[in-house]
């Protein structure tokens, strides 16, 4: 099956930005620019997918199944969202798996997870209009109820609301918080890093050059490598589908590797660890190759060589999870407009048409379909 799919990729931005409107309490903040809310349709059910089975190994659409059931009613300080736009993360991956993780499992036949932008339908909660933008977590679905305490008011001033999804949201927020304070680029140093022109990646390597680093990416196909240098002013990028990968790598990093940004782990991880120097640092947030392993990878054990090499060149290797750093998105909020402002940083998003499509979409993140942020426009 076929689906529609388009790309948003973002030019100099004009805007009067007063930093002090962003706070703490309002992921509003979380860049934002300017649309005027339109009156939410009128619409007879909502649609929702649910988790209909665990996956074993890679997910297919059969563990996912579309239901309709009545639009929800709101009661007393409540507010109905209707879903706008949502995002598909490969977090969600381990969110399908019973296995014991940082976050509680979607249960089955449970309406899956995800990041959304929505528009307050209707309102019985003093907090919230009709019309209002939101950043919510709804799930995959047209409609959800909240009390309030789960969204926060987006920026009416934001030009495309989905950026609260990715350069302005949560994947943005990675970028910042593993390079920044787990990587602690200097200027002169070489950073690498995996999925160069993915929804984290292409904001590491561009801050990583604001930084005043050699940006070495890793990408799939040969448009994506070619994107990363001449778009996002990457020093080089190889693709991890060449035989020769390893090498290209070595070659692009005569200095070694100062910062290997993790977040996809398998050949990636392979060719970049032996170039680690002295006092490299690698922060580790994802591991997209092996989120639908079921046992350990054929090969030798490579954990003494990992340990070895540790020890011996005084590595940091350290794993986050974003949601603990809360308190550090006044300065991403603060920086990250400054920089969307005046274009230094470029943002690309794959828009997919269509909630019946997001299944299919977010099974082609594990094979390196998506060319951006990944988000399902609903409605």
């Amino acid at each position: 099956m076929s689906i529609l799919r388009y790309t948003q990729i973002t030019g100099t931005l004009t805007m009067t930005l007063n930093r002090r409107d962003f706070t703490l309490t309002t992921l509003a903040a979380l860049g934002t620019l300017a649309l005027s809310p339109t009156a939410a349709a009128e619409a007879a059910v909502n649609r929702r997918i649910v988790l209909a089975s665990r996956p074993s190994g890679k997910p297919t659409t059969a563990n996912f199944r579309l239901e309709t059931t009545d639009v929800p009613t709101i009661g007393d300080n409540q507010v109905l969202v209707q879903t706008l736009y949502l995002s598909l993360d490969p977090y969600m991956r381990g969110r399908m798996s019973d296995a014991a993780s940082y976050a509680t499992p979607v249960a089955l036949d449970a309406v899956m997870v995800g990041g959304t932008i929505g528009r307050v339908a209707s309102s019985r909660n003093s907090a919230f209009a009709e019309g209002d933008l939101v950043s919510a977590f709804s799930g995959w679905q047209d409609y959800a109820v909240s009390d309030g305490s789960d969204l926060m008011k987006l920026d009416p001033r934001i030009p495309q609301p989905s950026w609260a999804l990715g350069v302005l949201g949560m994947p943005g927020l990675t970028a910042y918080v593993g390079l920044l304070d787990i990587g602690e680029p200097k200027p002169g140093e070489t950073v690498v890093l995996a999925a160069a022109t993915g929804a984290v990646g292409s904001v590491v390597g561009q801050i990583a050059k604001l930084k005043g680093c050699r940006v070495v990416g890793i990408a799939g196909a040969a448009e994506k490598c070619e994107y990363a240098v001449k778009e996002l002013g990457y020093d080089a990028c190889v693709s991890h589908y060449d035989k020769d990968m390893a090498a290209q790598l070595a070659a692009a990093c005569p200095d070694g590797i100062d910062v290997y940004f993790e977040n996809v782990g398998g050949s990636s991880w392979e060719a970049a660890m032996p170039l680690l120097n002295n006092f490299g640092r690698v922060p580790v947030c994802g591991l997209i190759a092996h989120y639908n392993q079921t046992e350990l990878p054929p090969g030798p054990d490579r954990m003494s060589l990992l340990q070895g090499l540790i020890l011996r060149r005084s590595l940091k290797m350290q794993g986050f999870i974003v949601s603990n750093y809360q308190n550090r998105i006044p300065d991403f909020v603060s920086d990250m407009t400054g920089w969307l402002a005046q274009g230094k940083i470029k943002y690309r998003e794959d828009m997919v048409e269509g909630l019946e499509n997001a299944p299919e979409a977010f099974l082609g993140l594990f094979s390196g379909q998506n060319f951006g942020k990944l988000v399902v426009k609903v409605s």
